[in-house]
């Protein structure tokens, strides 16, 4: 499947991923996410049941605190 993350376009070798899924195979490890699929903001108790398909835009943002 074809997908553009973070604004690049990017392939998996599945036809569509849960959240979670796309987080391991991208290795995308930091605890403070914010994900949004289409523009559509995802909560992250529903990572595990959203899915990504064919064509989405996917934006993973990392939360950074300090001061």
């Amino acid at each position: 499947m074809n997908i553009t993350l973070n604004n690049r376009p990017d392939s998996i070798d599945k036809d569509k991923v849960t959240i979670s899924e796309l987080l391991e195979i991208k290795n995308f490890t930091f605890k403070m996410l914010v994900i949004k699929v289409n523009g559509k903001l995802v909560k992250k108790e529903k990572y595990d049941s959203s899915y990504v398909n064919n064509g989405d835009d996917v934006t993973v943002l990392h939360l950074v605190s300090g001061g």
